[in-house]
């Protein structure tokens, strides 16, 4: 009788792999680099085990959004005092803190628990096309479509 394949945490073969984000859509961006780091590219892959690999993503201050979100798309937080929420609008985003945004929207599609807090420590984002990861020797990722 065969058995389903679960991976154990140290037989994962991690990789680190670099994207370039300038002329990317963000929402196309975030989600495959969400695959990446969830392991979801990989035959071996468990949902309950972290088997992804390492993400790199430059340039986030060149990400592509398209129709008016630069205007309408609104991002909030809130300081928890009264009156204490405040918006930033994406245009304003990607002008202050564009490495965030793009966090925000790969954070956004890996799970809601331990596991996905735990993930999100495996993406590095920045703004500009440098990095100080060239000792882990990132593999140059395209991007489908």
């Amino acid at each position: 009788m065969r058995t389903t394949y679960m991976a154990k945490k140290g037989e994962v073969d991690r990789k680190w792999l670099l994207i370039d984000a300038a002329g990317k859509t963000l929402g196309r961006l975030a989600s495959e680099a969400a695959s990446l780091i969830r392991g979801k590219h990989k035959p071996t892959f468990t949902p309950h085990v972290d088997s992804g690999d390492y993400v790199i993503i430059v340039n986030a201050d060149k990400v592509v959004l398209s129709g008016k979100k630069l205007q309408q798309k609104k991002y909030y937080s809130h300081s928890r005092y009264p009156g204490g929420l405040k918006e930033t609008t994406a245009g304003e985003m990607l002008a202050k803190k564009p490495a965030r945004m793009v966090e925000l929207a790969v954070y956004g599609m890996l799970p809601k628990n331990k596991l996905g807090n735990k993930l999100k420590s495996h993406l590095k984002v920045y703004a500009g096309s440098e990095h100080p990861h060239q000792a882990q020797q990132p593999e140059v990722y395209e991007l489908r479509g």
